[in-house]
Protein backbone atom coordinates (compact mmCIF):
# COMPACT_ATOMS: atom_id res chain seq x y z
CA UNK A 1 0.00 0.00 0.00
CA UNK A 2 1.40 3.39 -0.87
CA UNK A 3 2.41 5.80 1.86
CA UNK A 4 -0.08 8.39 0.50
CA UNK A 5 -3.02 6.02 0.90
CA UNK A 6 -1.91 4.99 4.39
CA UNK A 7 -1.50 8.60 5.48
CA UNK A 8 -4.84 9.57 3.92
CA UNK A 9 -6.58 6.77 5.79
CA UNK A 10 -5.03 7.91 9.05
CA UNK A 11 -6.07 11.49 8.32
CA UNK A 12 -9.66 10.50 7.51
CA UNK A 13 -9.94 8.46 10.67
CA UNK A 14 -8.41 11.20 12.85
CA UNK A 15 -10.56 13.93 11.29
CA UNK A 16 -13.76 11.99 11.87
CA UNK A 17 -12.75 11.09 15.41
CA UNK A 18 -11.64 14.61 16.29
CA UNK A 19 -14.82 16.24 15.09
CA UNK A 20 -17.22 13.66 16.51
CA UNK A 21 -15.41 13.47 19.87
CA UNK A 22 -16.02 17.12 20.73
CA UNK A 23 -18.92 17.96 23.01
CA UNK A 24 -21.65 19.78 21.08
CA UNK A 25 -20.95 23.18 22.67
CA UNK A 26 -17.18 22.98 23.05
CA UNK A 27 -16.28 25.32 20.22
CA UNK A 28 -19.07 27.75 21.00
CA UNK A 29 -18.18 27.98 24.69
CA UNK A 30 -14.47 28.48 24.10
CA UNK A 31 -14.57 31.51 21.80
CA UNK A 32 -16.97 34.29 20.91
CA UNK A 33 -18.88 33.93 17.68
CA UNK A 34 -17.20 35.65 14.77
CA UNK A 35 -18.41 36.36 11.25
CA UNK A 36 -15.36 34.62 9.74
CA UNK A 37 -15.97 30.87 9.83
CA UNK A 38 -12.82 30.00 7.86
CA UNK A 39 -11.67 27.18 10.13
CA UNK A 40 -15.11 25.61 10.31
CA UNK A 41 -15.56 25.92 6.55
CA UNK A 42 -12.12 24.39 6.05
CA UNK A 43 -13.10 21.49 8.34
CA UNK A 44 -16.29 21.03 6.33
CA UNK A 45 -14.30 20.86 3.08
CA UNK A 46 -11.89 18.31 4.58
CA UNK A 47 -14.77 16.20 5.81
CA UNK A 48 -16.27 16.41 2.31
CA UNK A 49 -12.98 15.12 0.91
CA UNK A 50 -13.02 12.31 3.46
CA UNK A 51 -16.58 11.45 2.45
CA UNK A 52 -15.62 11.32 -1.21
CA UNK A 53 -12.71 9.00 -0.44
CA UNK A 54 -14.93 6.72 1.65
CA UNK A 55 -17.58 6.53 -1.05
CA UNK A 56 -14.97 5.57 -3.64
CA UNK A 57 -13.48 2.87 -1.39
CA UNK A 58 -14.43 -0.73 -2.02
CA UNK A 59 -17.33 -1.74 0.23
CA UNK A 60 -15.88 -5.01 1.58
CA UNK A 61 -14.80 -3.66 4.97
CA UNK A 62 -17.06 -5.60 7.34
CA UNK A 63 -19.42 -2.64 7.70
CA UNK A 64 -16.68 -0.28 8.90
CA UNK A 65 -16.70 1.80 5.69
CA UNK A 66 -20.44 2.31 6.01
CA UNK A 67 -20.09 3.26 9.70
CA UNK A 68 -17.30 5.71 8.83
CA UNK A 69 -19.58 7.29 6.21
CA UNK A 70 -22.29 7.71 8.85
CA UNK A 71 -19.84 9.28 11.30
CA UNK A 72 -18.48 11.70 8.70
CA UNK A 73 -22.03 12.67 7.69
CA UNK A 74 -22.80 13.32 11.36
CA UNK A 75 -19.61 15.34 11.79
CA UNK A 76 -20.45 17.42 8.71
CA UNK A 77 -23.89 18.13 10.16
CA UNK A 78 -22.38 19.24 13.47
CA UNK A 79 -19.84 21.50 11.76
CA UNK A 80 -22.57 23.08 9.64
CA UNK A 81 -24.74 23.54 12.73
CA UNK A 82 -21.83 25.31 14.41
CA UNK A 83 -21.39 27.60 11.42
CA UNK A 84 -25.10 28.37 11.35
CA UNK A 85 -25.19 29.04 15.11
CA UNK A 86 -22.21 31.40 14.96
CA UNK A 87 -23.66 33.22 11.96
CA UNK A 88 -26.97 33.73 13.78
CA UNK A 89 -25.38 35.19 16.93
Amino acid sequence: MSEFITNRRRFVARAALAVTALPAGALVASAPAMADQGNMEHALRLLGNAMEALRHATPNKGGHRERAIQLVESAMGEVQAGIDFADAH
